[in-house]
């Protein structure tokens, strides 16, 4: 008998403390509790980081798929990821002003999305749902968003994974990639829990097409922003091309004034979602309540990073795109995207003036009219702390070692790569040119913050002897655009093309 109520009592409790984790489970928000991320599955496999990664799409249409790419059309393939085969999974080609270049250049070589769910929602490849494959286009060094999301992930940035990748179209070479952990649920859920809150990639731009990035906006014909048009396209302060919803600025209450979010957005929204990121923007605009609408540590450790890297393609640029923006409980963060025009290289302009870039003015003409980045200059306890996680950075991410382990990592497939945009001799030049770039930006970041002159522009490091092309550009051209695969250019293609400049399908 007193065995039985033993057990009884075991049972009790058991079932007492079943309640009480899950009244905290449910309530752990409310309760103060952080939702903790959890472990996918995926990570160290694909997303291990210390090797090249083999995928091989198997397509008998792969001809066909190539023809049709601009269109971003799904097609049926099969991949194997490093021996694990995965059957019946959508593909299609991806890409913005990277999209048209390469169909422009009469190349082959896109950049691809896979999705594992596309056609059977229960697949996924350990977790992972949707992965990219960066075609690394206008970046001879190979790396800049390698090393980008790195660092991201080094400095506690909410970020995606990468890894290299050697490509294969049914059993032959096709080139080395860059695998990116797509940022849909499987990342949220890896970041934020199952308990995720909202994700929007905003975007007001159409420029070298794309899906989901604004195809609708068109530009008034006065770019002097006075005609307080709903998400009106204006230069502003920092003379950002960009709508004002796209810059996370509050306008006024009606949805229609934030389309350009609403539409881009990457989970199921309501109503009740729409109305609570408006009044977080409302009192992120007035600098008001900064604690209860800005995750503080994300976003400050964000900017940290990518001031650090100078792309102008960006937020903080003249485009002002290529980023996410998440929302949870009013609370929001930037997540990091597309940093293959960073290092100075979107428009590449003087090295010097590039690389002493001040980290407290790091948008063109000023940041009043970027308010996400703007609240951390409006603050002295807020640009204190920016400038001690700035320090941080600079003396526990080894920028040098994450650059030499993936050059010896990847050398031997880049000179193999039948279809690389640069020549082997372009990637060497370009990666040197990559160092001293972060040599130098480090030696004037670390002066700035010693003499506290962090918004006036000082010529503390001097970059003369570099030239921020050879990495690669918007305008710097494709190199010597190697392979029988990539498809040289023909006699017909546009020598604003072969360039990399203007052409009739890009801005």
């Amino acid at each position: 008998m007193s065995g039985s109520r033993f057990f009884d009592r075991i049972a009790w409790s058991v079932t007492a403390l079943t309640l009480v984790l899950t009244v905290l489970f449910m309530n752990g928000t409310a309760l103060g509790m952080e939702v903790m991320a959890r472990s996918m599955g995926y990570e160290n496999r694909l997303f291990d980081h210390t090797k090249v990664h083999t995928i091989d799409i198997i397509m008998d249409e792969w001809d066909d798929f190539i023809a049709n790419a601009t269109s971003e059309e799904y097609y049926s393939a099969n991949v194997v990821i490093d021996g694990e085969a995965y059957k019946n999974i959508g593909i299609r080609a991806k890409g913005n002003t990277s999209l048209s270049t390469v169909a422009s250049l009469g190349s082959r070589r896109y950049s691809f999305k896979i999705e594992f769910d596309h056609y059977d929602s229960s697949k996924s490849y350990h977790g992972l749902d949707k992965l990219s494959l960066n075609n690394l286009i206008q970046d001879s060094t190979m790396m800049k968003d390698y090393l980008t999301y790195i660092m991201m992930n080094a400095f506690g940035v909410n970020s995606s994974l990468c890894s290299y990748v050697y490509i294969t179209v049914n059993g032959e070479d096709w080139g080395l990639y860059l695998a990116v952990e797509g940022v849909e649920e499987a990342f949220l859920e890896r970041n934020y829990g199952s308990n995720y809150g909202e994700l929007y990639k905003p975007d007001s731009l159409s420029f070298g097409g794309g899906r989901g990035n604004g195809k609708a906006f068109e530009p008034p014909a006065e770019f002097d922003g006075s005609d307080g048009r709903k998400g009106g396209f204006n230069l502003g302060g920092g003379f950002g091309m960009g709508s004002s919803d796209v810059k996370l600025q509050y306008t006024d209450d009606d949805l229609d004034s934030y389309s350009n979010i609403w539409n881009n957005a990457k989970t199921d929204i309501t109503e009740a979602d729409q109305y609570r990121l408006i009044e977080s923007l409302k009192k992120l605009s007035a600098g008001e309540e900064i604690e209860s609408v800005v995750d503080i540590e994300q976003v400050i450790r964000y900017f940290v990073v990518h001031n650090y890297i100078c792309n102008d393609d960006s937020y903080t640029g003249m485009m002002v795109h290529n980023y996410y923006l998440y929302e949870k409980d009013g609370q929001l963060a930037m997540i990091p995207w597309d940093y293959n025009l960073g290092f100075g290289t979107f428009t590449s302009g003087d090295a010097t003036d590039t690389v002493n870039t001040p980290i407290d003015n790091p948008v063109s003409g000023g940041s009043s009219d970027r308010p996400m980045l703007n609240w951390i200059f409006e603050n002295e306890a807020y640009t204190g702390l920016y400038h001690e996680y700035f320090s941080a950075f600079i003396h526990t991410v080894d920028i040098e070692g994450i650059i030499e382990e993936a050059y010896h990592l990847i050398q031997s497939y880049v000179e193999k790569d039948p279809t690389a945009f640069y020549t082997y001799e372009e990637f060497e030049t370009g990666l040197e040119t990559l160092r001293r770039f972060c040599s130098l930006r480090s030696e004037s970041i670390s002066m700035q913050l010693e003499s506290g002159e962090t918004s006036e522009n000082m010529n503390y490091a001097d970059a003369s002897a570099i030239t921020l092309a050879d990495m690669g550009s918007m305008e710097g051209g494709m190199g010597g655009f190697r392979g029988s695969m990539s498809g040289r250019p023909s006699e017909n293609t546009p020598i604003e093309a072969m360039s990399g400049g203007p052409s009739e399908t890009m801005p």
